[in-house]
């Protein structure tokens, strides 16, 4: 380890310094060793910082850097710092992203398409019903589905993806070496066994707190290109999520449920608020706008938009035929192996949807 990823460490373990505050400290000072280097009074500089953290900072334990390690060996937990460039894209983009990202299991450039779905642990069976339909829909259009794990609506969505041979992703408010709820231990497993991932921000040991499920929510969202909101009453934390969404600049979608179920007031809240109603996966998929960074999903196939997923497989093959600059229709009819008269009349359909434009009378380009 390199000394200015140490002295990163060690600021980030330091109780009161969040990810807000550090970056402040980092961009303040050039890096998390000059921070460590330079004197009380320096750091009263940073807006934010008072006494009580300049204290801290100076009289922090150097030892539990080393702790972390051992533990995160020991339980077989990888971590990432902010600045990693595994660390996930989307996230990287919110307010505040976690300083460290702990993690077991491995990282896809496919979790570039993630959605978030959440809801209630005291789901009903049409919430769960729901769940698993919507779930799988979009499991098996490509996307990584993203929860929290708890009961209810996160296990069925965990489960809708692996009954899908899908990728999900699991987010904990606590430390990696344990799994809460308990119950969940043996999904937790089968997330791992199956290619899939859990998140959290909190180090190994760290137990689950009440406080830090809602900071866990924004992670949830931040990964993802939007949420979906099945079953939530009027005040939960499942709506938390869908605020950190909106804050982040992400979709919020919300599933419509009868009229008197308590679980499905704080749904009919947010369409009220101007979430998208959402009835299949089709509604999400069509709803997304374009991607933070084009994503390679495979060797033939990189995603701009998430509604390319929804494509015929001819509609795929032409447009996987034109490149990111001018493409002659020649070129195009060529790589994509296809009659002429399908090419010119698929290019037609994909210019009215907006996935591809003229850049010249015989040339297209990808809108």
């Amino acid at each position: 380890m390199d000394a200015e990823t140490r002295s990163y460490l060690e600021l980030a373990l330091v109780q009161g310094v969040g990810p807000i505050l550090l970056y402040k400290l980092i961009h303040h000072f050039g890096s998390a060793t000059d921070v460590l280097r330079a004197t009380s009074e320096q750091h009263r500089e940073v807006d934010g910082v008072g006494e009580r953290l300049v204290a801290m900072i100076r009289q922090r334990d150097r030892r539990l850097v080393d702790q972390m390690l051992i533990a995160c060996e020991k339980n077989q937990i990888g971590y990432l710092i902010s600045t990693d460039p595994r660390y996930p894209v989307l996230l990287r983009t919110i307010p505040d992203p976690p300083s460290i990202l702990f993690y077991k299991g491995t990282f896809s450039e496919k979790d570039q398409l993630s959605i978030a779905i959440v809801g209630t642990r005291h789901a009903t069976a049409y919430g769960k019903d729901q769940a698993g339909r919507i779930g799988r829909s979009l499991s098996r259009a490509g996307f990584t589905l993203v929860s929290g794990l708890a009961r209810g609506i996160d296990a069925a969505v965990h489960e809708a993806a692996l009954r899908t041979n899908g990728r999900t992703i699991a987010v904990l408010a606590n430390g990696l070496d344990t799994v809460y709820p308990p119950e969940n231990k043996a999904l937790a497993e089968e997330i791992l066994e199956q290619g899939g991932m859990l998140l959290s921000e909190q180090p190994p040991a760290f137990p689950p707190k009440r406080g830090m499920f809602p900071q866990r929510n924004r992670i949830i969202s931040g990964i993802s290109l939007g949420v979906l909101v099945i079953e939530a009453a009027q005040r939960s934390g499942t709506l938390i999520t869908a605020r950190h969404a909106a804050e982040q600049g992400r979709d919020v979608f919300a599933l419509p449920g009868p009229v008197n179920s308590r679980v499905s007031q704080g749904c009919h809240q947010l369409i009220r608020d101007g979430a998208t109603l959402t009835s299949s996966a089709e509604d999400i998929i069509e709803s997304l706008g374009p991607m933070v960074q084009d994503a390679k999903i495979s060797p033939e196939q990189t995603v701009r938009r998430p509604a390319e997923l929804h494509l015929n497989q001819q509609e795929q093959a032409v447009l996987n035929a034109i490149g990111f600059e001018s493409t002659d229709i020649d070129c195009i009819i060529v790589r994509s192996e296809l009659p002429v008269a399908r090419v010119l009349s698929t290019l037609s359909v994909l210019e009215s949807k907006r996935f591809v434009r003229r850049s010249g009378g015989r040339s297209f380009v990808r809108s």
